[in-house]
């Protein structure tokens, strides 16, 4: 399916590694001219000169969200590279120290609440009006599934990934006549660097090998961390190609969503 995103231009926040660097991966290979996005300058460059030298058309801007004039200064050059930006996903943010009740702080929600959703605001209300004037913009907020099933550990990320899939709720409503959508997707456990590395030192409390074959560390770990009826983890690449879609305009009816990528998911633990 040819997903008609030829010469379209995504600023993905947070792309430098993992999910925002897949979804970045993604889109260029779909024809998105792409504004990859970190605050580690080597890494976000790596990325974007990786995809160009894969025959991509990609940008890199550095800076912290959670500083308004970096959020301005990166927004700035970006829609300088070549035309304004039609789509953003709001990838970056990520949690903290791992608190549970007992230890949890006031001052770690704060920080938390910044750097996931008042980063996506930041970002999103710079870029909507070029898409107003343009009638046509997508938004992605990347939110988690810890959203919809909160663990008893990180009650302040789950609370920030909560409000971001409101604000889409919210956002969509408002915007919904100038022919922009917005939508929230929300991944369960993914093959990402870190779980792989998670799931190797569990599989050696397991009594298997830290090298061991990937599909078998899988079928003996992932039951400890989650109910997945698939019986396996997510690919980053199964994100990239569900934020691909959305931002499409054949997915220009869809909008206010929230989409689940968590292979069945259901709350076991």
């Amino acid at each position: 399916m040819d997903l008609k995103l030829d010469g379209k231009v995504a600023l993905v926040t947070g792309s430098s590694k993992g999910i925002g660097e897949a979804v970045a991966r993604g889109l260029a290979h779909e024809g998105a001219i792409v504004v990859v996005h970190g605050r580690n300058k080597a890494k976000t460059e790596e990325v974007a000169h990786d995809i160009v030298a894969k025959g991509g058309r990609a940008y890199a801007v550095i800076g912290d969200l959670t500083k308004e004039d970096e959020v301005q200064r990166l927004v700035d050059e970006g829609q300088a590279f070549v035309k304004p930006i039609d789509i953003v996903v709001n990838n970056a943010g990520g949690s903290g120290e791992t608190e549970d009740w007992a230890t949890t702080r006031p001052e770690t929600w704060a920080t938390g609440y910044d750097r996931n959703v008042l980063a996506a605001v930041r970002v999103t209300t710079r870029l909507l009006p070029s898409m107003r004037e343009a009638k046509w913009g997508r938004v992605v907020n990347i939110s988690s599934m810890a959203a919809l099933m909160p663990p008893h550990k990180r009650p302040d990320y789950a609370a920030a990934k909560a409000a971001m899939i409101a604000m889409t709720a919210s956002l969509a409503k408002a915007v919904a006549m100038d022919g922009i959508t917005v939508n929230t997707l929300s991944p369960g456990t993914i093959h990402s660097v870190s779980l792989d590395d998670v799931f190797r030192n569990a599989a050696v409390n397991q009594g298997l090998a830290a090298d061991a074959p990937w599909q078998e560390i899988e079928r003996t770990v992932l039951p400890m961390f989650a109910q997945v009826p698939m019986g396996r983890v997510g690919a980053l690449e199964e994100i990239a190609d569900a934020v691909s879609f959305l931002v499409s305009p054949r997915a220009s009816y869809i909008t206010g969503a929230n989409l689940r990528l968590d292979g069945g998911m259901w709350p076991g633990l």
